[in-house]
């Protein structure tokens, strides 16, 4: 067993400690593993029955036993050595204070020890003893029932304890006998009831006789009859038959005299049975209750005495004893020993009597507590108004209809759920009342139920919780189509009642954190066991009471809530969170007083007509990927509110804090001072009245990009634009982590709500904040399509995008498109300088520097000396040994390095140990456990859809400074680093537990892209570059290291061991790490290129190690046999890709290339291949034959078949990228996710493919072939020449050839083609030329065509069309590429007849669907935003080869515009109608149908154009013109336009 297991106290164990101790003492590994499941710790250890370990293990009655016997044996061996406390310390709420601790047992004592005086038997074993010290820990004390209440639904608790055995007091409070009634509850009829009505004549004529009230409590244990109990302990009797007791009573008309006995059928009351709750047993038990009444008009002058009945076993029958007359004695009923006194002094004690009874029959007025007040205080903790960001968790069953009136209070709260038992809610319940206000999420318990591998985050997104409240039915709904029926009491418990546990357990562990929310139970109507056992669950997992409150107007149903209750608590701790016996209308009129918004709350709109119009609170919430800027946003705050929070409101803000509308709302009503805005609040706005204003071009979605420097004030220019535009526009923000397509739905049903024509509606301002362009291009295309879908005017601006984006430099991001983008960088302009000077000044008069300092240091521009002297200054005698410091330098790490990172609340606490005890104080305590540098630096969020708190540093460079300052001047930042992996606490913590870990896995694994604003690209995460330039390369691996094993052995950190070994040449352990990654996702062609790239880089440092040799075959053989390694990786990493249908990576096919070429490099480097006269004949006829040279024989044998089909292999290689290219012409891999990206960047892969084309021809190039010896070669081998030779020249594929038109460094590119073109035969008709050489002449032939139609290599155009008939008559078979040359090739002409045409076209429409199939293979399933799509040629406005223009030719006339903006009028269409291009570009007519557009031309067949911009096609059907590009996806139709 662990030795911290020996140490600590049992109550501390953990659920490892337990699991550690089953082991040790031979449980099975199957039954660990469950109690492990099912989160058995120390306490529970401690309470758990053998009824508990069969139902939840299955475990046989052996095991079980045994588990108890020992758990008995070790907390009695730790309580003989001190080390255990036989007390409620184990459970109590382990956030008791430590002050509060005496009033804790006050309101519910335990009883511990039985009465003293009584030794126990000396049978009795230690593990009895164990049973009976674990049995106390359980015992409260506990109310009994109000005597004299008949019929009252109330339950008392198994074990509890009742108030000691009571003589007389005042004869109007009950005097108090118990009886267990154990034994005899198993006798026969007649012997149970002659034993009870004996223990009950005796005691009830006692009573009469001294003329007391007096209750007799049956199933209550007496002290007399202790076996292990305590005196007054609740343990019930089983009762099959009731009236087996009541008929009890018949013994009294035998035991008294006939006129007696009428008296004391009068006093006697008919007995109570009391159900007995036992959380561990089905078993129904109760507590037989009988009151004694001797009311004076009955009792008056008489004394009572009785013959009692007795059971005798000899006679077998019921015999009376002697008459006796018995009185109350203390706590006893004894016989009278002195009669004559006896009857003496009736007179007296009926004049007692008597006077006892007026005064308590007096007519005295009724005092009642202040409920209001009690009402308001349990809501707001002594606060004037209810926290806003408090989140409410309702219980309740079936509202009373009139009721259903008074909920406007419940309307305003941020309801999180509701846990409803009425089975009718959703039809004419509360649910229905509710919904016609707000919207809800309907579900059942069962949807509460955490599947494996599902996160915390996707589950609270898959319900939407956060968003709509969610109504849960706990019993049923009776509307519901699907099988969820109510059920009665006890079948709920068989099937729901787990279930329930989950949903409650899931709630407080691990999506709300205590403290943030408030659960207030609604008892509406008679209660129910299954409403209790909800109290049960809450009451457990949040510890204690403090956010629970019940509101009941009923007090009969309080008082049964009450005693079912006691199971957790006191019924003082239940009493004192109840309000009971306030009308709902009175609650509602309370609870509204103190809310800080007014009453149901309602948003207007702009509208069209330039009104406005209401906007429905269900309506929004329905729309709840946006944050919707309302009209009259924030005029619904109260006076007070405002009055109260300004101050503290407009302080957050300056002082780090993120700019809310209050802050806008407060500035613009004059109660705080004005918010500045920033000069490129204009800037921004001119480029959206630009956008707005009508003009024939316009598009229907806009888009705006802010980029900023962090904490520059960017953000709050974004914000300000939408407040001064929203009653002009509608303006939301969407809010983050929503799919593209949920934003888009509903920023369209925002566009369009209350609106009568969707022509005519308001734009609508969208606020998107720090997304990506992938991101922006996908909603920018599904809100096009969705214009396209409602077929809204082409000209009508529908949306505008408002993109604001951190940026390390800003500046550079708006220079790539300067029209619609803004900078906002820490320089301040002139004019802004004196607008911050003068505003420091007047806040500074109001607030302490340190209150305000990021203004403070904005206004400073954030200069580098100023912010390094404040740093100095604060940390000035700091505890570097502090938690607190601790706190700030793990904090400062991140913010330094992972964009918007913080640290939760809760993590804070859990770091700093702190033990929240009171939870409406949580944030002070928080807050006052920080030290003074803490509380300066750390600005304090919260969430704006959870409410969850959260802490970061006041600002990036703050960050890094203190970072910098406290990780000492050797800036050891990997120590830190390496202390905040090793933190359990802060790793393991449930609350807020994925963002953190996110945020870690970020500060090890996420890398600078330029593309993402960052300063440069890297190939590690800015912390692992930190550690290793500026530390040392092996603590950067250590680093790694001991991430890879906090993330539980991640592959993904396996694979970035790898590649940051092998960048120190560390071969060996980065092969290991990258077999490691390579064996856990072998499915993975990320992980399977770092695999193949170790060998690679191992391959080119042993190449350029033997570089400095004299290269032999024998020492060369090592480093070959690397390369060919690697490109046996790269080929597995290619099939693997090629597999994927979710993403593209071509990396495999550009490496083994790479390697390819390197090979032959050093190959050809050997003597036997090198020398002038035939080195180089030799080593081609060694690649490309069965040839093998006796020098490379023996040193290379392993390898002969390898490097003879690296020709080959490096050839499909070739083949594939430039197919690939054809399709794209741009590097579509330029940024992927984590372990998602390959590690080689081609920055222009079609430069790259034409360089390294070249020199894989050169290589196979055998000069001796062109100047006559040629003995070794074939025919074949000849053809084999000749094409490495155009291979070399540029035209070995469809890329390189069409290349040469835009090849800027080429002197004569005409020349280049003629070359190319001459190595074909002269007669190609009749050489029989094989596809891909058929196809590379054609494409030779075409560019030709392009530059010169003069040239005497060119051929006719009939002639090429003639040659392309040789291609496969089967066009399945034939290459994309020679499919896109054929529907180049015979593109019809205007001189063509109609036959001709027709003939035409019969070739046309097969290549171009084929294509269409093809492209569809090629593009997998990857995000429609990777779909590019290349137009290699347009059609021209002339005849021949006039008609054939290339894009080359077209971008001439676009060369003033920026990259950006030519990508752009591309998407668009807009590029056709730039000058000079509509001269040179033909346009063709067709028509739409139903948004797909056809081409005027074959008869009897439609011929479907692919639209190149969706948004470009009109909606109607309409006779159109286009021009037509010639892509490898077929045909396209560019700047489509209407003919009118």
């Amino acid at each position: 067993m662990d030795e911290e297991c020996n140490t600590l106290p049992v109550e501390k164990w953990t659920e490892a400690h337990v699991s550690s101790w089953l082991t040790s003492i031979g449980v099975k590994e199957q039954y660990v593993k469950k109690l492990n499941e099912e989160e058995v710790d120390g306490p529970v250890l401690r309470e758990i029955t053998e009824e508990f370990l069969k139902q939840q293990t299955g475990m046989k009655s052996g095991p079980a036993l045994l588990i108890l016997q020992k758990r008995n044996e070790l907390i009695n061996s730790r309580q003989a050595l001190g080390k255990e406390q036989p007390s409620l310390k184990a459970k109590m709420s382990p956030d008791s204070p430590a002050v509060g601790q005496s009033d804790q047992q006050e309101t519910s004592p335990v009883r511990i020890n039985a009465v003293k005086g009584q030794d126990r038997p000396e049978a009795e074993t230690d593990a009895a003893a164990g049973q009976r010290a674990s049995l106390f820990s359980q015992k409260r004390d506990c109310k009994p029932r109000p005597f004299g209440k008949e019929g009252i639904d109330i339950k008392y608790v198994k074990h509890n304890v009742l108030q000691p055995e009571s003589g007389v007091v005042d004869l109007i409070t009950p005097c108090r006998e118990y009886k267990s009634l154990t034994t005899a509850a198993r006798l026969d009829r007649p012997r149970l009831q002659a034993k009870f009505a004996k223990e009950l004549l005796k005691f009830g004529s006692g009573c009469m006789n001294v003329r007391s009230n007096g209750t007799i409590y049956f199933g209550v244990v007496d002290s007399r009859e202790d076996h292990g109990f305590v005196h007054g302990e609740i343990i019930g009797v089983p009762v099959e038959e009731k009236d087996l007791y009541v008929d009890a009573l018949d013994h009294i008309g035998k035991s008294f005299s006939a006129p007696d006995s009428e008296h004391v059928w009068q006093c006697i009351r008919p007995p109570q049975f009391i159900e007995v709750v036992d959380m561990n047993s089905s078993e129904k038990h109760f507590v037989i209750e009988v009151d004694i009444v001797p009311a004076v008009s009955i009792v008056k002058g008489k004394v009572y005495s009785v013959r009692l009945p007795n059971f005798k076993e000899s006679s077998n029958k019921v015999e009376r004893e002697k008459t006796t007359i018995y009185r109350r004695v203390g706590a006893k009923t004894e016989p009278v020993s002195d009669p004559l006194e006896f009857y003496q002094n009736v007179k007296d004690r009926d004049a007692q009597r008597e006077r006892a009874e007026v005064s308590h029959f007096r007519n005295a007025p009724d005092v009642c507590e202040d409920l209001g007040r009690k009402l308001m205080v349990l809501l707001t903790g002594g606060k004037q108004y209810i926290e806003k960001d408090k989140w409410y968790i309702l219980v309740t069953n079936k509202f009373p209809r009139e009721d259903l009136n008074a909920i406007d209070f419940l309307l305003n709260m941020k309801i999180f759920c509701v846990f409803d038992f009425d089975p009718d809610s959703k039809v004419s319940g509360f649910c229905n009342k509710y919904q016609e206000h707000h919207a809800a999420n309907l579900h059942f318990l069962q949807n509460y139920k955490l599947q494996g591998g599902v996160s915390i985050n996707d589950f609270v997104r898959h319900l939407q919780l956060f968003e709509q409240t969610s109504w849960i039915f706990c019993n049923g709904r009776n509307d519901y189509h699907g099988n969820e029926v109510a059920c009665d009491e006890m079948t709920w418990i068989k099937t729901k009642k787990t279930l329930l546990k989950e949903a409650v357990s899931l709630i407080c562990k691990q999506i709300l954190p205590k403290g943030l929310f408030f659960v207030i139970f609604l008892l509406m109507s008679p209660i129910e066991q299954p409403l209790v056992h909800t109290f049960h669950e809450f009451f457990a997992e949040m510890q204690g009471h403090e956010d629970i409150i019940c509101i009941s107007e009923s007090e009969e149903n309080h008082l049964k809530w009450t005693g079912f209750a006691q199971a957790s608590c006191s019924t003082e701790i239940v009493n004192r969170a109840s309000v009971v016996r306030m009308k709902m209308s009175h609650v509602n009129a309370t609870v509204l007083r103190i809310q800080p918004l007014t009453a149901r709350t309602h948003k207007h709109l702009s509208v069209f007509t330039k009104g406005t119009c209401l906007l429905e609170t269900a309506e929004e919430e329905r729309m709840s990927s946006l944050e919707i800027l309302s009209v009259y946003q924030c005029e619904e705050t109260t006076a007070e509110f405002v009055e109260s929070e300004k101050e503290n409101i407009e302080r957050h803000f300056y002082h780090g804090g993120k700019v809310s509308w209050l802050n806008f709302w407060l500035a613009e009503q004059k109660y705080v001072g004005e918010v500045l805005q920033r000069e490129a609040y204009g800037e921004v706005s001119k480029v959206l009245r630009d956008i707005l204003k009508w003009s024939p071009e316009q598009i229907p979605v806009s888009c705006i990009h802010i980029y900023h420097h962090p904490g520059s004030g960017g953000s709050t220019v974004a914000r300000q634009i939408l407040w001064n535009n929203r009653r002009d526009l509608r303006c939301a923000v969407v809010k983050p982590s929503y799919p593209v397509a949920r934003v888009c739905e509903h920023a369209v049903k925002l566009r369009e709500y209350e609106e009568k024509d969707p022509q005519k509606c308001l734009p609508v301002l969208l606020l998107i904040e720090d997304k990506d362009e992938e991101y922006l291009d996908d909603l920018r295309h599904e809100l096009e399509v969705a214009v396209t879908t409602k077929k809204i005017n082409q000209n009508t601006l529908c949306f505008v995008l408002l993109s604001c984006t951190r940026s390390h430099d800003p500046e550079q991001m708006c220079r790539a498109y300067p029209l619609h983008n803004v900078a906002v960088t820490h320089k301040l302009k002139s004019e802004e300088k004196r607008q911050f000077a003068g505003k420091r000044k007047k806040l500074e008069e109001q607030y302490q520097p340190e209150f305000i300092l990021t203004f403070v240091l904005m206004s400073e521009e954030f200069e580098k000396q100023y912010i390094k002297d404040f740093v100095e200054h604060l940390l000035q005698g700091i505890d570097h040994s502090s938690l607190t410091s601790r706190l700030i330098r793990y904090v400062a790490l991140l913010n330094c390095y992972v964009q918007n990172s913080y640290i939760s609340q809760s993590h804070c606490e859990a770091l700093l140990a702190l033990t929240i005890h009171i939870d409406r104080f949580r944030q002070h305590n928080f807050e006052r456990s920080l030290s003074e540098q803490a509380k300066l630096v750390f600005v304090h969020l919260r969430d704006e859809k959870t409410y969850i708190e959260s802490v970061r540093i006041i600002h990036p460079l703050v960050a890094k400074e203190i970072l910098q300052q406290l990780s000492g001047s050797r800036q050891q930042q990997s120590v830190i680093a390496m202390d905040l992996l090793k933190e359990d606490v802060l790793f393991e913590n449930r609350f807020g537990r994925e963002e953190y870990v996110k945020f870690l896995r970020d500060l090890f694994m996420k890398r600078c892209r330029i593309s993402k604003g960052d300063k440069s690209d890297s190939f590690f995460s800015p912390l692992i570059e930190h550690v290793r330039e500026k530390e040392t390369p092996e603590r950067a691996i250590e680093l790694l290291h001991a991430a890879y094993n906090r993330f539980n052995k991640d592959v993904f950190f396996a694979q970035q061991l790898a590649r940051l070994n092998y960048s120190y040449e560390k071969f060996e352990e980065a092969k290991s790490w990258a077999e490691i990654a390579a064996k856990e996702r072998p499915n993975n062609s990320y992980i399977l290129d770092t695999k193949g790239q170790v060998f690679r880089r191992w391959f080119d440092a042993k190449c350029k190690a033997v570089g400095k040799l004299n290269m032999t075959a024998e020492n060369t053989a090592d480093t070959i046999k690397t390369g060919l390694i690697a490109i046996e990786c790269f080929k597995k990493c290619q099939k693997v890709a090629n597999l994927d249908k979710d993403s593209i990576n071509n990396s495999g096919f550009y490496a083994e290339v790479e390697i390819g070429c390197n090979l032959l490099k050093l190959i050809s480097s050997l003597t036997v291949f090198s020398n002038r006269n035939s080195g180089h004949s030799e080593f081609v006829k060694y690649l490309v034959t069965d040839y093998i040279p006796e020098e490379v024989s023996k040193p290379w044998e392993d390898f002969h078949c390898d490097l003879k089909s690296l020709q080959k292999n490096m050839y499909e290689a070739l083949e594939w990228i430039s197919e690939d290219l054809s399709y794209f012409q741009t590097d579509t891999n330029a940024e992927e996710e984590e372990g998602s990206s390959s590690e080689i960047k081609i920055s222009n892969p079609k430069t790259w493919l034409v360089i390294k084309s070249s020199v894989f021809g050169k290589y196979f190039i055998d000069k001796s072939f062109f100047s006559g010896n040629q003995a070794w070669m074939s025919n074949q081998g000849t053809a084999f020449m000749r094409r490495m030779k155009i291979y070399h020249l540029g035209g070995g594929n469809i890329t390189t050839i069409f290349s040469i038109l835009t090849d800027q460094k080429m002197k004569d590119p005409i020349r280049a083609l003629e070359d190319i073109i001459s190595l074909y035969p002269n007669d190609p008709h009749n050489a029989k030329l094989d596809q891909m050489d058929l196809v590379n002449y054609i494409a030779s032939q075409i560019a030709l065509g392009c530059l010169s139609t003069v040239s005497p290599k060119l051929a006719a155009l009939h002639e090429l069309q003639k040659l392309s008939h040789q291609f496969p008559k089967e066009r399945h078979k034939c290459q994309s590429s020679a499919l896109f040359l054929l529907t180049l090739l015979f593109w019809p002409e205007e001189d063509d007849s109609e036959h001709a045409r027709e003939i035409k076209y019969e070739i046309i429409m097969p290549a171009a669907e084929l294509l269409k199939r093809y492209y569809r293979v090629k593009m997998k399933d990857v995000p429609r935003r990777k779909r590019r799509i290349y137009i290699h040629f347009f059609l021209g406005n002339g005849s021949g080869w006039n008609r054939v223009v290339h894009k080359s030719k077209v971008e001439t006339h676009t060369n003033l515009l920026t990259v950006p903006e030519k990508r752009m009028k591309w998407l668009q269409g807009e590029v056709c109608k730039v000058s000079g291009i509509t001269k040179l570009l033909k346009r063709v007519q067709g028509w739409t149908e139903d948004g797909t557009v056809f081409l005027k031309g074959p008869e009897n067949k439609k011929f479907e154009i692919h639209a190149l911009n969706s948004t470009s096609v009109p909606y109607g059907n309409e006779n159109v013109t286009f021009y037509l590009g010639f892509t490898f996806q077929g045909p396209v139709a560019h700047n489509i336009t209407v003919i009118t």
